[in-house]
């Protein structure tokens, strides 16, 4: 027994780590062991209730770029609608961004990042 297991057994940790299980852990979920962390995210969120609004703005407030699938959610097109109308007048206050990329995913950004709407013209060789 080295020191280490010398010194846990006195301090009354006995039980071996097992790392596969430490890793499926509830705390590891959102650990990116590869990765050092970033100081923002894109985070892909699905609306499927109004109540997403909140988790959204926070998102936005911690500077993260939402990546919004919608299509739960465009089932209830008024609801959808209302939805969207509150998200892009967020959006606007903030000094963020909003950009429907397709029919189901929508692109919403923190203050000072812009999306760029239009697209230029390839130049031909």
């Amino acid at each position: 027994m080295g020191i280490f297991g010398k010194l846990g057994g006195a301090l009354g940790a006995t039980k071996e780590l097992n790392v596969e299980e430490y890793m499926n852990s509830e705390e590891m979920e959102n650990v990116d062991i590869m990765n050092e962390p970033a100081d923002f995210y894109v985070k892909p969120v699905a609306l499927q209730q109004e109540s997403d609004v909140a988790l959204i703005q926070s998102e936005l407030q911690k500077r993260n770029i939402i990546l919004l699938n919608i299509s739960e959610m465009a089932k209830r097109q008024n609801t959808l609608k209302g939805v969207v109308d509150s998200l892009k007048s967020y959006v606007e206050k903030i000094g963020g961004d909003i950009a429907m990329l397709d029919e189901q995913k929508i692109l919403l950004t923190p203050a000072k990042v812009k999306i760029i709407k239009s697209r230029k013209a390839q130049q031909k060789k």
